[in-house]
């Protein structure tokens, strides 16, 4: 067992000076690619876009927001992973996540942009849980629950989900609901 008289020993590259410097930390931004010397991913704002595909199964860098705010797909998977997978997502006004259970994976979502109701329950006829939400606010989806997200503005609403374990087939790309609703309607969701 390792022991250390450090409060963090796992966190041995943090600057000394973190807690002290009121300027957030900066890094340099690079375009994405695989690096396969090094077996790491990233992608970081390279002219004003983010390529959005699922670098699943490789260490992966991304700045979340952006690629969320940039997202205009209904769903796009950004990384699966063997426990656990990452989406982003885009709900036109007036539409919605479409009510869904998932019955061993649970789910966060986070709004990055818009607002919404979300909508929860034990059974999809009484969903007793609701609640309003809107920029930066997190929802936790226990696997088992029925739910859905409401867009009630009027633009987009913006958000990325993180299943676990995944949800999704490694690569999904839904560029509309119609398309996410065609695909999941051959196998139960």
């Amino acid at each position: 067992m390792y022991h250390s008289n450090r409060r963090h020993p796992y966190r041995a590259n943090t600057p000394k000076n973190h807690l002290n410097n009121p300027e957030p930390l900066s890094y340099p931004l690079y375009e994405s690619k695989y690096d396969s010397k090094h077996h790491l991913s990233y992608s970081v704002m390279n002219n004003d876009s983010i390529d959005l595909r699922d670098y699943g199964l490789q260490p992966y860098v991304v700045n979340i927001e952006e690629a969320t705010l940039q997202n205009d797909t209904y769903r796009t998977a950004i990384w699966t992973g063997k426990h656990l997978q990452v989406t982003v997502m885009s709900i036109k006004p007036g539409d919605d996540i479409g009510l869904e259970i998932h019955p061993d994976t649970d789910q966060f979502l986070r709004i990055e942009e818009g607002q919404g109701l979300v909508k929860m329950g034990n059974s999809k006829y009484r969903l007793d849980f609701q609640k309003e939400v809107s920029d930066n606010f997190a929802v936790m989806v226990p696997a088992g629950t029925w739910h859905n997200i409401v867009n009630t503005g009027n633009t987009p609403l913006k958000l990325y989900s993180i299943y676990s374990p995944p949800e999704h087939p490694r690569g999904t790309v839904h560029e509309t609901k119609a398309i996410a609703e065609a695909e999941e309607e051959g196998y139960m969701h």
